[in-house]
């Protein structure tokens, strides 16, 4: 469909064009009554499909400005203006090309994302062969071959040794070695020898199923710039058709009110904003921030306070295990394989650590079964017949457990608690070490405009003062839940426009509350798909400060576009007025009027992000 549209918008364009140049060289060579006859054509052409587009806006109970050009085009044919109706029809096939064309180069970067999406997995058998099933075919636990030069189908665990370039989704341009356990995002390439996975999500649940998502609306939506265009009409139209009529009246000729109408339709409005917006979500893409439409863009520029969840984004993310304590007469291996087995398929950040400890002692790993997660409490499931629950801790608090959580608390540890059947049998204590460049980080997002930045955290309050003062935090907010954290959102959206960052999974109620849900993509944040306004596909959260001051460039590139093409065709509109314009001339006046904001538009393609120094 999109295909057969740009198909028509260039032969439309070609079309009139001919003609244009046709008549001039009749009329050149003496031959006006040809040359005026050429010129009808071309506007007649362009007014075919012109009262197409307003009929299509009048189906939708829409007033649009196409209305204008219909009048313009058919009073050119009246008033006999041949060639003021051959430029009018000109320009409206070249700004609708050129809008085409503009909009097509500004969202490359997002076309380029659904490009790549894979469609189907190679596959091992139970005996060992290998066979390429459609993607959706993929479950969890499956193990699948990567070839080179392949994209990573679903995310998932690496079996041996692998070079991948992520450049796509990190717009890190080096290649990336992972060893044996190390976790994968899908969308990334295979950039190396062919090597062995084993899928730990489906393809809808997977990262880059959640960006091609938001890719996906982000190239259909509008923004509310683009929506203002059409309820600008709704006065635009009944003004300009009475300063046109007030022109008619006071000098008896219908060819002033037709020299109005060329000059009166708003394609600053229509064309340049849309323009400026996708290059600003074309440009935020390629710094790894996917975000999910204009409006989502508008907003972040315009947001002033960022909730920032600690794990992932100030700390590392990726938790070492500091110690693994049992309960009396417990086997310690038992108990870690067991949890390990039911934490292969949650996409915890937490999980892939327990995973991670498991198989550096070489423990041989179940398949578990009614696997259930609850964001903040933890997972569930069956292993070798036994429910193992992993995360808080559930069933009587007996004398070891206090002395673990005493341990925890002095060391400034997260514990993870291991239950069989109801009662617990275990724990590893975690140590989330905080970024080398988190202080640096928070800093650049200040300078970005952000005027407070809140971190929420599941820490006990000393852990959490300790790291909300290494960072530099303005406020923190420890022992949160889903429910706290939401909370806390919507009072600090009562006095700023809010920003709030979080992995997407126990986040995603908060992600959904926020003006603007930031969910960390790079992490395996599969629920953002669904809740968040923007996934941050690359694992730094400085790139959301880029995309902040690229949103803000972009919104004022489009009302500047807007606002001065705007500008200079209502005072086109007014000298048209008084007699002083003819058709012909305001015609490629307005032509021009349209190639300068749209150029200017493209200018939201380049430039904007500020690199300040930060102690």
């Amino acid at each position: 469909m999109k295909f057969q549209k740009m198909w028509w918008d260039w032969a439309l364009l070609v079309a009139v064009t001919a003609a244009v140049l046709a008549g001039a060289a009749l009329w050149f060579a003496d031959r006006r009554g040809a040359a005026d006859l050429l010129w009808a054509g071309a506007t007649a052409v362009a007014l075919l499909p012109a009262i197409t587009w307003v009929v299509r806006s009048l189906l939708h109970r829409q007033v649009g400005v196409d209305v204008i050009a219909v009048l313009a085009l058919a009073g050119a044919l009246i008033v006999r203006e041949y060639l003021a109706g051959a430029v009018i029809a000109l320009m409206l096939a070249t700004g609708r090309t050129l809008e085409a064309y503009a909009e097509r180069r500004a969202s490359r970067d997002l076309r380029g994302l659904l490009e790549r999406a894979p469609r189907s997995a190679r596959r091992r058998t139970a005996q060992g062969a290998i066979e390429t099933v459609p993607l959706d075919a993929v479950q969890p636990d499956d193990r699948l071959l990567v070839g080179p030069g392949e994209v990573v189908p679903v995310d998932g665990r690496t079996e041996d040794p692998a070079v991948l370039d992520e450049s796509a989704i990190t717009g890190e341009s080096q290649p990336v070695d992972r060893k044996p356990g190390d976790g994968l995002t899908s969308g990334v390439v295979n950039a190396g020898p062919a090597f062995g996975m084993r899928a730990t999500a489906t393809a809808a649940q997977s990262t880059y199923a959640g960006i091609v998502r938001l890719a996906e609306e982000a190239t259909a939506r509008k923004a509310p710039m683009v929506r203002l265009a059409d309820r600008y009409a709704a006065a635009f139209v009944p003004f300009t058709l009475a300063l046109a009529g007030v022109g008619w009246l006071a000098s008896g000729e219908l060819l002033r009110a037709v020299s109005v109408l060329v000059v009166a339709t708003p394609c600053p409005l229509i064309l340049a904003t849309p323009v400026a917006i996708v290059s600003g979500l074309s440009r935020a893409a390629r710094r790894g921030v996917v975000v999910r439409d204009g409006a989502a863009l508008e907003t972040l520029g315009r947001a002033r306070t960022l909730l920032v969840d600690k794990t992932g984004t100030l700390t590392e993310g990726r938790p070492r295990a500091a110690e693994t304590v049992t309960a009396p007469d417990t086997d310690r291996e038992e108990m870690l394989r067991l949890a390990a087995s039911v934490e292969q398929l949650s996409p915890h950040v937490l999980a892939a650590t327990v995973v991670q400890e498991a198989t550096n002692r070489g423990l041989t790993l179940s398949t578990p079964e009614d696997v259930t997660e609850e964001p903040g409490k933890g997972v569930t499931g069956r292993v070798d017949g036994r429910r193992v629950q992993v995360g808080q801790l559930t069933g009587e608090v007996s004398p070891w457990v206090k002395e673990v959580r005493q341990r925890a608390e002095e060391n400034g540890a997260a514990t993870v608690w291991v239950s069989l059947d109801g009662v617990p049998v275990g724990a590893l204590l975690l140590h989330d070490p905080i970024r080398p460049d988190a202080r640096q980080t928070v800093d650049r997002l200040r300078n970005a405009g952000f005027n407070r930045v809140v971190m929420l955290t599941g820490d006990r309050p000393r852990v959490a003062a300790e790291v909300a003062r290494v960072v530099g935090a303005d406020d923190v907010v420890d022992r949160c839940t889903p429910g706290t954290k939401v909370d806390r959102v919507r009072a600090e959206s009562k006095q700023a426009t809010t920003v709030m960052v979080g992995d997407g999974v126990n986040d995603a109620p908060a992600l959904a509350a926020a003006d603007v849900g930031v969910a960390l993509g790079a992490t395996g944040a599969t629920a953002s798909a669904d809740v968040a306004d923007a996934v941050l596909t690359v694992d730094r959260l400085d790139r959301l400060a880029d995309t902040v001051e690229i949103a803000r460039r972009s919104r004022r590139i489009a009302v500047q576009s807007a606002t001065v093409g705007m500008g200079l065709a209502l005072a086109a509109m007014g000298v048209a007025a008084v007699g002083l314009l003819p058709p012909v001339a305001g015609a490629f006046l307005q032509e021009g009027i349209d190639v300068v904001v749209i150029i200017n538009a493209l200018r939201a393609s380049v430039g904007g992000i500020q690199r300040r120094a930060t102690p």
